[in-house]
């Protein structure tokens, strides 16, 4: 079995860069749909707050990599000078619905903070041993400018959600934010607020 591996040492935006550099008849892209059958069973899935049993586990295993501390899941922390977030790697014993799940569970939580859905591409990259499927979200803020000021309030930057598989099997999601640094634009709100925000890891199972 082919086994897929991120390189740690290589900066994360050279990464992705590296991952998309092929000749372009390699790559399909599409825009991302779920079906009404996939829509009923996350709905099942989000009223049922089966959820929790990873919400809370990668919020934990997000703070305890960066403690440098062993964890129950997952987790690599992603630190560049405008781009701040996380990879959360699949388990198999989360279970691939599950996962899948959980990439839609972030998107509607993000935005449930305001965020707008730019763009949702489903890319398929053929490479010479196995084939890439990459599902890709792009969510920005609302226009607005910050309160008592001239500034354009970017809250957490734009919001980057990608689902990376690997011959249709899970591999990771990637959720970070890529903000702004210039003088027109306020300060970035923390990537670990955000993280808060829609993994929510003090929820407790509705009585």
């Amino acid at each position: 079995m082919y086994v897929y591996q991120v390189n740690y040492q290589m900066p994360f935006n050279d990464f992705f860069k590296q991952l998309l550099s092929f000749k372009k008849n390699l790559i399909t892209c599409s825009t991302i749909s779920r079906s009404a059958k996939f829509l009923k069973a996350y709905q099942a899935w989000v009223s049922a707050q089966t959820y929790l049993n990873w919400t809370g586990p990668f919020f934990k295993a997000y703070h305890y990599q960066r403690a440098g501390m062993p964890a129950q899941l997952r987790v690599q922390v992603i630190s560049e000078d405008s781009v701040k977030g996380a990879l959360l790697f699949y388990e198999p014993s989360i279970g691939a619905d599950n996962f899948n799940f959980l990439f839609d569970l972030l998107k509607d939580r993000v935005q449930q903070q305001g965020y707008k859905l730019h763009s949702a591409s489903k890319l398929k990259i053929r490479h010479e041993r196995y084939t890439e499927q990459a599902e890709k979200l792009l969510l920005t803020p609302p226009a607005s400018d910050l309160p008592d000021s001239s500034l354009c309030n970017q809250l957490y930057g734009n919001i980057l959600l990608d689902y990376i598989k690997v011959n249709k099997l899970p591999g990771y999601i990637r959720f970070a934010t890529n903000s702004y640094n210039d003088a027109y634009f306020s300060k970035p709100l923390p990537f670990d607020e955000l993280l808060e925000l829609t993994l929510q890891p003090k929820e407790q199972y509705l009585k």
